[in-house]
């Protein structure tokens, strides 16, 4: 696994969610488009089109995730942030290979160079919280280390 090919790929599976999310455009045709005209570089592929295949397909359970800790409602979210949080929740929940640090660290860098001059504090306290539902054995382990 090559930390730059996978951050690539988060980045690139971002986009694409955001651009599912606002003109609902089949996934089919967003991974299409972004494989024949916007991927340069190393990127992976296959973690690509987990993310923009799996978070669509979860979307429900993702959100149900984070509600518990949002201040308002998900429609009211900057979509841009609603993506991150579902990328970062999804990878929180379905990646236990990604360490709980790496997932929202990657969800903050994405956030700070896409999102609100703010929102970085906003991903950040969410998906923290998120972190603290489903993986509380590994924060306990990282903070005895």
């Amino acid at each position: 696994m090559n930390p730059t090919a996978r951050r690539n790929a988060r980045q690139y599976a971002l986009q694409a969610l955001y651009q599912w999310q606002l003109a609902g455009t089949p996934i089919k045709e967003i991974e299409l488009e972004f494989l024949v005209h916007h991927i340069r570089g190393k990127t992976d592929l296959d973690y690509f089109k987990e993310l923009i295949h799996a978070i669509p397909g979860n979307c429900e359970e993702l959100d149900n995730r984070m509600k518990p800790f949002l201040s308002r409602p998900i429609h009211e979210l900057d979509p841009i942030e609603l993506a991150i949080l579902r990328l970062g929740t999804y990878e929180l929940s379905n990646r236990l290979d990604v360490p709980y640090r790496v997932a929202i660290n990657e969800a903050l860098e994405l956030t700070k160079k896409f999102g609100s001059v703010e929102g970085f504090k906003f991903v950040n306290g969410i998906l923290d919280q998120v972190a603290r539902t489903l993986r509380m054995d590994e924060i306990k382990a990282y903070k005895k280390s």
